[in-house]
């Protein structure tokens, strides 16, 4: 073998072994904020991020009103995985631009397995079920929250739906809240109601849908842009889009 030869295969070598493993020195801590509704999906996800680039996750999720007031405290972050709504109160020179589409999802209805599945086909279906429900789980100090409101102020059934709320400390907690009974409904994002010892009932009637899009983009200042970068990457992978959509979402 010449000596040529012996160098070419060296170098190909190390390139394998550098794709293949990251140095203590490269392998970065990436600091994400992330929705809240988006907790069971990125806890899913994590592990294989991890495993393939050697790069950590420290999520932080919390719900829109208090990731806005977070970050414009100064709270720091590599990457945001947020809803749309985020961009309305925080200064657009706390991102790097372009932001991107990551998911769409809409609003649905859950109750325990194996209980009767009631009638949400149309807004006035949607109507009676909410008010012979004894109590719903939701999260109200949230942007899908907020907007769960303003389909039981359209419906005029807000008061009746006020004392009926059993308000959770985040979306993880509904479908518990479902489960165990707390709650007889669980009304929010439906990703958030495909869960385990729940059932869909289905999604909000046409007339009363919305979906909330999640934005995901680079924070001005990131501390880590190879790491944030690979992460943006990831998240537009098949087995994200095939997670996402195992979920109800819509990528993109």
């Amino acid at each position: 073998m010449t000596r040529l030869l012996l160098k070419r295969l060296s170098v190909a070598l190390s390139g394998i072994l550098a794709m293949a493993l990251i140095s203590p020195l490269q392998a970065a801590e990436l600091k994400v904020i992330a929705g809240g509704s988006l907790t069971a999906l990125l806890n899913e996800l994590t592990p294989t991020f991890e495993k393939v680039t050697g790069h950590t996750l420290s999520i932080l999720f919390d719900s829109t009103p208090n990731i806005v007031t977070r970050i414009n405290a100064g709270t720091p972050f590599d990457v945001v995985v947020v809803p749309v709504d985020v961009f309305k109160d925080v200064p657009e020179a706390r991102f790097m631009l372009p932001t991107i589409d990551f998911a769409h999802v809409g609003y649905g209805v859950a109750i325990r397995a194996g209980a009767p599945k009631p009638d949400i086909s149309t807004p006035d279906a949607l109507k009676k079920t909410l008010l012979a429900a004894s109590s719903i789980a939701s999260v109200p100090a949230s942007a899908a929250g907020a907007y769960v409101t303003k389909v039981f102020e359209r419906l005029g059934i807000a008061d009746e739906m006020k004392a009926k709320t059993k308000a959770q400390a985040g979306p993880p907690q509904i479908a518990p809240a479902v489960a165990n009974g707390e709650a007889e409904l669980g009304v929010f994002l439906t990703n958030v109601l495909i869960a385990p010892s729940v059932e869909l009932v289905g999604p909000f009637p046409a007339e009363l849908q919305q979906e909330l899009v999640f934005i995901a983009a680079l924070a001005a200042d990131v501390k880590e842009y190879d790491a944030a970068y690979a992460f943006i990457e990831y998240l537009a992978t098949p087995t994200v889009t095939a997670a996402l959509k195992a979920r109800g979402m819509k990528p993109g």
